[in-house]
């Protein structure tokens, strides 16, 4: 981890209060897929979680979701402005050498994450993507996504792709595709679909969680979670990958 003053090189709307910051700095870490950054906002105290979606070098993009004055302020910033950003953050999304075959179940902004899979592991393995959206307004970024060797766009409402969503896309063709892992972010109720569809069928399947953050490094406590022995974990520094049977949903 480390903390970086960060120039901002885009910070634009992609779709339906969906914006994707694109930040430089020097010297950046390594970041692997599924990790996070915590993004300073002037004004407010605590740092926004942000899952990154490319790392290239010296430039890092994340997208967040408008949901209140910190992410608004933090979609006025312009280009050439500066930022303070903690990265790389949390343990992020690992696919073993013997697993070829890979399901990706995302919902909401939980496809940004699993975006960073996709462009980790496309030249390596067989990636199958189903991706939840509320509607046509809210489709962004699929571009990334059809780089997946198959790609199903599912929408609550039937205005893209298949009508229904990601968990039950993936169901209608788990038979056919034949995941050896699946990996998932999104809203808790979805993560919970998906565990119950997944049950008996002996898959690995890993999710990653979202929870409200503090501090971001699992000093604060403020996103603890439950695990089904039992315990807790934080989600910032344990996960927020988890697999799926550890956590309570």
């Amino acid at each position: 981890m480390r903390e970086l003053t960060a120039t901002v090189l885009e910070n634009k709307k992609i779709a339906e209060e969906i914006f994707s910051l694109t930040f430089g700095a020097e010297e950046i870490p390594p970041v692997r897929a599924g990790q996070f950054a915590m993004v300073g906002v002037e004004g407010f105290p605590l740092r926004r979680p942000l899952a990154v979606c490319k790392a290239e070098g010296e430039r890092v993009t994340v997208c967040y979701r408008l949901k209140g004055e910190g992410t608004r302020r933090l979609a006025a910033r312009e280009r050439g402005e500066k930022i303070s950003v903690l990265l790389p953050l949390g343990n992020g999304f690992f696919v073993e050498e013997k697993e070829k075959r890979v399901a990706l179940v995302g919902g909401g902004v939980g496809i940004f994450p699993l975006i960073s899979v996709i462009r980790e592991y496309v030249e390596k393995k067989e990636i199958y993507a189903y991706m939840g959206f509320r509607n046509k307004a809210a489709l962004c970024m699929q571009y990334e996504m059809q780089r997946a060797k198959e790609l199903v766009i599912a929408t609550d409402d039937g205005s893209v792709g298949y009508r229904g969503t990601a968990v039950q896309a993936l169901m209608e063709n788990i038979d056919r595709v034949k995941p050896d892992v699946i990996l998932s972010c999104g809203p808790t109720p979805m993560l919970r679909a998906l565990k119950s569809a997944v049950a008996g069928r002996n898959i690995p399947t890993f999710v990653s969680l979202e929870e409200r953050m503090g501090c971001g490094v699992g000093a604060c406590l403020v996103c603890v979670c439950e695990l089904t022995n039992g315990e807790h974990a934080r989600v910032c520094k344990d996960g927020p990958v988890f697999g799926i049977g550890e956590v309570n949903l």
